[in-house]
């Protein structure tokens, strides 16, 4: 029996619940295919929040032909069976889930594909595409950003499964899911068929059920690596150990971990220490050089390093304060003084005038002039 989940799909933008950015009157999404707009682009988001139903949404705008792949089973063989069907004038579109898990020499030979417009292409992703998808290919791909869905979004999922429930059981259903609607209404359909009644317990025993297979690049993916975070924010070498072990055992890219490591290196080390993110850097670089599954061994190193660092989050900090002012007050004048003068007009209009190399004024503009972000 097709999935709940599949079942409920919505077939147009009436029924889609979410990304009114993308997908609202007016939005990117919304105008192309309203427009019936041709063109490749890439779905950036968590996972549950609507990435597969925006790509057959827009599919079935233009009356294309749908091919779905995984980036993690698929290869070039499979693109080359797309290639070669006859579709006449219906044109085809290829919807590549976890496009990151494409390594370059796939992602290359993808790539003359869609420049000739043999395919348009759809790709998915949780994962920056930035980092994992080659400069060409992407440069060809709108990228958008979708974002985790609200409470609000997700009580109408859940209305639209067609399960009743008290509230308590909603807030606990959404607590858990995180945004992921996916998951949301897997673990209904679930607990739908193991009890008669859907109550905070019921789903809490079907969480803990074997019945329930979570997909590892979805939620499970997302909670060991948050495990994991924490457990090395928290000094804890033991814990962030099993963390690591686990991601690697079930086949998580080193790569993900590694970067998710230069970060933490940054976020929560930061200027007490300042090797941190050197020694974080040469894991990641070791991971691409040697590869699984030697480099697991590079990664504990460095896991037990930056465990064993001082902690210090004041940089970080610091600049999540000064970005909340940027997105608040825009982009404020910049002082007269630190302003580039390469024109006569420009030192004329006094751009550069009184500015010294080791100066104490406050270079700050003159709205926020006194502001302190480090602490």
């Amino acid at each position: 029996m097709e999935p709940l989940a599949s079942r409920i799909r919505p077939k147009t933008l009436k029924g889609f619940v979410g990304q009114e950015h993308l997908a609202g009157e007016g939005k990117p999404l919304n105008i192309a295919i309203k427009q019936k707009h041709l063109f490749s682009f890439i779905l950036w988001g968590p996972p549950g929040t609507g990435k597969t139903t925006l790509a057959k949404i827009y599919a079935n705008s233009l009356k294309a032909r749908f091919y779905e792949l995984s980036a993690v089973s698929a290869g070039k063989t499979d693109i080359k069976k797309i290639v070669a069907e006859d579709t006449g004038e219906q044109p085809k579109i290829l919807f590549l889930d976890e496009i990151h898990r494409f390594n370059k020499a796939q992602q290359d030979f993808l790539l003359p594909i869609v420049e000739r417009g043999e395919i348009t292409l759809i790709g998915a992703t949780a994962e920056n595409p930035s980092f994992e998808v080659i400069s060409p290919l992407l440069s060809r791909c709108r990228v958008f950003v979708l974002n985790e869905l609200s409470e609000k979004e997700m009580l109408a999922i859940i209305k639209r499964t067609g399960f009743k429930m008290d509230k308590k059981a909603k807030d606990w259903l959404i607590a858990m899911a995180n945004g992921d609607a996916r998951q949301t209404i897997a673990m209904l359909e679930s607990t739908s068929k193991l009890y008669n009644k859907i109550t905070v317990e019921t789903l809490k025993n079907t969480l803990q059920s074997k019945f329930l297979r979570y997909d590892k690049q979805g939620d499970e993916h997302y909670n060991t690596i948050s495990a994991f975070i924490k457990s090395m924010r928290a000094s804890q070498p033991d814990a962030a150990l099993y963390y690591l072990a686990r991601m690697i055992d079930s086949g998580e890219d080193p790569k993900f971990i590694a970067r998710r490591m230069v970060i933490f290196a940054s976020e929560d080390i930061g200027i007490i220490q300042l090797t941190a993110l050197v020694v974080a850097n040469d894991v990641f670089r070791a991971v691409e050089i040697i590869g699984l599954p030697e480099c697991g061994i590079n990664l504990a190193h460095g896991v037990v390093y930056l465990c064993k660092s001082k902690k210090d989050r004041s940089a970080y900090e610091a600049y999540m304060k000064a970005m909340e002012d940027v997105k608040k007050y825009g982009n404020l004048p910049i002082p007269l003084l630190l302003r580039n003068a390469p024109t006569k007009l420009m030192k004329k209009l006094d751009y550069g005038k009184g500015y010294e190399k080791y100066t104490k004024e406050d270079l700050l503009p003159d709205k926020l002039k006194g502001k302190k972000y480090l602490k």
